[in-house]
């Protein structure tokens, strides 16, 4: 195993200016709002919360600290549990897995009539005024306004350990998987409309991820370093987690915890659930990463990338370790219109893997595509059998093609696939990566303890049974092209494949190498080396230095580059793999 100085805590500090401020602990938060409320006969200082906030606790906290005269809970105006529910039932669905995205607006969630008396009340009142809660905004129009954002991350978190429930609801026990499910189709959806409304107003923003110590920046410091973000190469905070078929090499590599049984898989490079750390003033804030696609989208993705996706992060790098492990679930992602009418998103989870590292001395491979000449039929009939007997010849039906480090497999949705045990997988794919079907999953259960699910219903629909094992090798394995080489550097296209909108280009490089980011965003990880550093032929940026195995992500407004050896890897030839939207 490769070892690095993977940084799992990258930040980004804010450059110093004119309200650039940040504050830790309740103490010197409050003073600061108090300093902020000072001045007039009334004061209405609004806390809006992401869910996922410990409301009770930062209230009681906010109350001690601002001695208010008046608090009004936006949650007294809310809708009654049973209601909401019957609201959002076609988009929960009763899968254990899969919902139907929500348009749902933030004032649908709110009685009208209690709204109105609410915002009536805090009209009448005098003196400082709290209003408080998720939606908070909706009451009143604040002197002074701060948002309580939440990583998604520390969401789920919270939802594993039982002392969360999703909003407007008291499902603490239910499966995590349906309250994640939940999140993802309705709440989250719902919620970042609302912030999106609410960017303009920021006075403060609140981090309370770790619950004991709670920070807070001035609205400025926030969008200050949101720009620095949209204009130079940086990192997310990336997690971990374990899993059923998860393996040991990210312990090593990354760093992590010896005492646990495995990791299985890692995002990093993914807005969408990773979280952007801002260094101000020597206090380290974290907000999550969507929050700069959001604000900055064109800077970030660029104009033409912004105009197909909208306010979405196309590409995903993520990794699946199952080195040590066990093979991952035999799946398949839907076809465009299939995900389009189904699920009400928007683009597919086309993908590939990219093999980081392979054990060499063991038979590697992945499993993709259906061999040539299966009857789909009995295919289908073994599959659904399996889920009885708990027995599935994957071998018959699917090619296992040898895999070995550096190889890349492209994977276009509707093609059947997973990957074998002792492999490291970097995936490099469309983000939409909560729509998996498995099909097999080799009788294991869950770490819950219950059965993985298995979505055969729909997987059947969707897999590309003419994607056989010729389809296969001509199509989607190694399909490297040269380029241009010249001493030093050799560049290479090794996909994706045509029915995907990722470009990805490997450069090997023993000295600087010029890149262009022709209008999209790009998102890198220096697959091979211990270190390099990415600089601005003009200077725009400061030196940014990365290591094995780190993803980064170069904004779209930055447009020219160079990546070099770095440190222990001068002299030597090192890898980057890159991804980006074809325009």
């Amino acid at each position: 195993m490769k070892h690095s100085n993977y940084d799992k805590e990258p930040t980004l500090a804010v450059p110093p200016g004119p309200d650039i401020h940040a504050w830790q602990g309740w103490e010197s938060i409050g003073a600061e709002l108090r300093r902020a409320a000072s001045g007039r006969a009334k004061t209405v200082l609004c806390v809006d919360c992401y869910h996922g906030v410990w409301e009770k606790d930062v209230l009681t906290a906010l109350t001690e600290q601002v001695q208010p005269d008046h608090v009004f809970l936006s949650s007294q105006a809310a809708l009654d549990q049973e209601t909401v529910n019957q609201m959002i039932a076609d988009h929960v669905t009763n899968d254990r897995v899969f919902g139907i995205l929500s348009h749902h607006r933030m004032e649908q969630f709110f009685d009208s009539k209690k709204l109105e008396e609410m915002r009536a009340q805090i009209s009448a009142a005098q003196g400082l005024i709290l209003v408080f809660g998720v939606g908070a905004a909706l009451l009143c129009r604040p002197d002074v306004l701060i948002y309580a954002d939440m990583a998604r991350w520390e969401i789920q978190r919270r939802f594993r350990s039982g002392r969360l429930a999703n909003w407007l609801n008291d499902n603490y026990t239910e499966d995590t998987l349906r309250k994640y499910k939940r999140a993802f189709f309705v709440d989250w959806r719902v919620l970042d409309r609302h912030k999106r409304a609410l960017f303009s107003s920021m006075d403060y923003v609140l981090d309370t991820n770790e619950e004991k110590c709670p920070k807070m920046m001035t609205g400025k410091a926030f969008f200050a370093g949101l720009r620095e973000a949209a204009s130079r190469p940086f990192r997310v905070k990336p997690y971990f987690d374990p899993g059923v078929w998860g393996g040991q090499w990210m312990k090593e590599v990354c760093g992590l915890d010896r005492t646990q049984p495995n990791y299985a898989w890692s995002f990093d490079g993914v807005p969408e659930e990773n979280s952007l750390l801002l260094e101000v003033e020597g206090i380290v804030l974290e907000i999550p990463a969507i929050d700069l696609v959001f604000t900055k989208p064109r800077e970030l993705l660029g104009e033409k990338v912004h105009a197909r996706f909208g306010e979405e992060f196309p590409i995903r790098f993520d990794f699946l370790d199952t080195m040590g492990g066990g093979n991952l679930s035999l799946q398949v992602h839907p076809l465009t219109g299939y995900i389009q009418d189904t699920f009400g998103m928007n683009y597919t989870q086309d993908e590939s893997y990219y093999i980081l590292d392979a054990d060499e001395t063991d038979d590697t491979h992945v499993y993709l595509g259906c061999k040539t000449g299966i009857d789909r039929d009995e295919f289908v009939q073994a599959l659904s059998e399996s889920q009885k007997t708990g027995v599935f010849d994957a071998e018959k039906y699917v090619n296992v093609i040898p895999a070995k480090k550096h190889d890349h497999f492209l994977i276009p949705a509707g093609t059947i696939h997973c990957s074998g045990k002792n492999c490291m997988v970097l995936e490099i794919s469309a983000t939409p990566y909560i729509f998996t079907f498995k099909l097999w999953d080799w009788g294991r259960l869950g770490l819950d303890g219950k059965p993985r699910p298995i979505h055969l219903e729909h997987g059947k629909k969707n897999i590309q049974f003419d994607r056989d094992t010729e389809w296969v090798m001509n199509n989607l394995v190694n399909r490297v092209e040269l380029v241009r080489q010249e001493p030093g550097i050799r560049e290479e296209r090794t996909g994706l494949h045509e029915l995907e909108f990722i470009e990805t280009r490997r450069h090997w490089f023993s000295k600087t190498v010029s890149h262009e980011t022709r209008g999209s965003v790009n998102v890198l990880n220096l697959v091979e080396g211990e270190e390099a550093v990415v600089e601005s032929p003009e200077n725009r940026f400061a030196p940014f230095i990365v290591h094995y195995a780190e993803t980064f992500i170069i904004p779209a407004a930055v447009e020219r580059y160079t990546i070099s050896p770095h440190g222990p890897s001068e002299g030597k030839t090192i890898a980057t793999i890159k991804a980006y939207v074809r325009t």
